[in-house]
């Protein structure tokens, strides 16, 4: 999956958008062994970064940000973006601030590529604060002891 968003990373990069990726990718890359087939990010909602946001979204052919306005982003939760592929961006999450997640945030790099990952704890948090089974599942899996795993 981290594959096919390098390119929408180095246009986050490139366009200076504050965010943080959150959901079943940041539990991959925390160590959870399971397959996810979206990107969840949680950003910074202002509306210059929504506005980076987009910009970085259409120069990264996801045409679907032509639709939309940074006005609409801020207006919703959650707006999904389903081009070749899936890219849920919050404005928010439960368990998790922003400006925490921003703080806190770990950079991941992938093949050369730069991208910020939200913290352990945070992911946790979040997790936690959602309750769906399959993020209680993560969030088990990433407070495991590293010895019980073998």
């Amino acid at each position: 999956m981290i594959n096919r968003l390098l390119d929408v990373f180095a246009s986050f990069q490139k366009h200076e958008v504050k965010y943080v990726v959150i959901g079943g990718i940041a539990a991959v890359l925390h160590g959870v062994p399971r397959a996810t087939f979206d990107l969840d990010i949680l950003i910074e909602a202002s509306k210059d970064n929504a506005n980076h946001l987009l910009d970085a979204l259409l120069e990264a052919n996801l045409g679907s940000a032509a639709l939309i306005t940074a006005d609409e982003i801020l207006g919703n939760e959650i707006t999904i973006f389903k081009d070749r592929v899936r890219i849920d961006v919050q404005t928010s999450t439960p368990g998790l601030e922003f400006k925490d997640a921003w703080r806190n945030r770990v950079t991941m790099n992938y093949q050369g590529q730069d991208f910020y990952v939200a913290s352990k704890s945070d992911l946790i948090s979040s997790k936690q604060a959602a309750g769906r089974k399959v993020d209680l599942e993560d969030v088990r899996l990433l407070t495991l002891d590293p010895q019980e795993a073998q």
